[in-house]
């Protein structure tokens, strides 16, 4: 990693009873200083807006990124899954796109899916995706919580989110949350 490059977040993805969560913390970092503490991680895309993504890293990055998945979402016609692979073959092979520091977990009623720019689209075997710095400590805390039954996806993911807040440096307690 660079010196002085933003740090990471926490973005989790919860699928649990026909309900999918995206859940983001409000840190921005620079080096070992907090820049902002309510920055707005997780949002809708799409002309329905039935897509919801979250981001680490780099915000300019992951905004060009949300551009390029709406052009892909239009042209494939709300094709979510064939839309991010489209968008992981141009993040990997554009000059320009290659250098963009970011990770997205995204998500629509049938598909969620971690995009990264080396060339990633995966999707999980538990309905469970995290990217981050704190990515590993939210995801432990979702597989120890997702089994519990009186527990929704919203509530496993602010959990989980508030868990890897005490945990990772990098990430805090403002959480936003998206859900379909």
């Amino acid at each position: 990693m660079r010196k002085n490059s933003i740090k990471s977040t926490t973005i989790i993805g919860i699928r649990k009873d026909n309900k999918v969560v995206i859940a983001g913390d409000g840190q921005a970092s620079f080096g070992a200083t907090i820049l902002k503490s309510k920055v707005k991680k997780v949002r809708r895309l799409g002309k329905n807006q039935d897509v919801i993504a979250g981001f680490a890293g780099s915000t300019a990055d992951a905004f060009a990124l949300f551009e390029r998945l709406e052009s892909k979402l239009d042209k494939h016609a709300a094709q979510l899954q064939r839309a991010c692979v489209e968008l992981a073959k141009d993040w990997r092979t554009d000059r320009y796109l290659r250098r963009l520091e970011a990770m997205m977990i995204v998500a629509d009623k049938n598909v969620s899916l971690l995009v990264s720019g080396n060339g990633d689209v995966i999707e999980s075997d538990d309905g469970i995706l995290g990217i981050g710095s704190g990515g590993a400590y939210a995801i432990s805390a979702a597989k120890a919580l997702i089994e519990d039954k009186s527990l929704d996806a919203k509530m496993i993911a602010e959990k989980a989110l508030n868990i890897a807040a005490d945990i990772c440096v990098y990430t805090n307690h403002n959480i936003v949350v998206e859900e379909i």
